[in-house]
């Protein structure tokens, strides 16, 4: 006996047929565990402060430690997220190749050390010398990667995220705990809410 299929039906836990579909390359399929909608979530979790840095965030974190609460159940939320590119300077094709040398001689230094340390003979000439020729290519390197980008980027620049506000939450079962403990801190949340 067999069972009509129709080619645009997609497979569905439980459905008819499930037991005939053939093994992959993980083995027999299986029906996802749970209700089907990802993995679950962890504990639920409660806020018991927001603030403005994320020092003060540390200081509760770390006075909880100190009064033997189970820190391992708390996390540190920044939110509000920025993205900001500080802008260093101007970069001209002989900054490029400037700092191009000065990474190509920590290079050069690398290998030179390597080959040093197996060398019978001078091996300070065999540092010396990695040096230097890991400064000359790193300020080739540099300026050609410099010159080959038109133009498009002439300027260095840093990145970093920060944060507007710092939560502090802990496990729903364990907040009441950390709210007594931090009603005999002298730090004032901007806010508490539950998550």
């Amino acid at each position: 006996m067999t069972r009509p299929s129709t080619p645009t039906a997609a497979w569905r836990p439980g459905m008819p047929g499930g037991d005939n579909l053939p093994s992959g390359p993980g083995g027999r399929p299986a029906a996802p565990s749970g209700d089907g909608h990802g993995p679950q979530a962890g504990a639920p979790t409660v806020t018991i402060g927001s603030y403005p840095d994320y020092p003060s965030a540390q200081r509760v974190v770390d006075y909880l430690a100190d009064n033997r609460f189970p820190v391992q159940r708390t996390s540190i939320v920044g939110t509000n997220l920025t993205l900001v590119e500080t802008v260093m300077g101007r970069l001209t094709t002989g900054r490029a190749a400037l700092l191009g040398a000065g990474t190509g001689a920590w290079f050069g230094l690398f290998i030179g050390l390597l080959f040093g340390i197996f060398t019978a003979g001078n091996w300070v000439a065999v540092i010396l010398a990695g040096l230097v020729i890991g400064a000359i290519w790193g300020a080739v390197f540099g300026a050609v990667a410099h010159a080959m980008t038109g133009g498009q980027r002439d300027f260095t620049s840093a990145s970093s995220l920060r944060a507007g506000q710092y939560a502090v939450t802990v496990d729903a079962d364990v907040a009441e705990q950390a709210r007594q403990l931090l009603g005999r801190m002298h730090l004032t949340p901007t806010g508490a809410t539950a998550r």
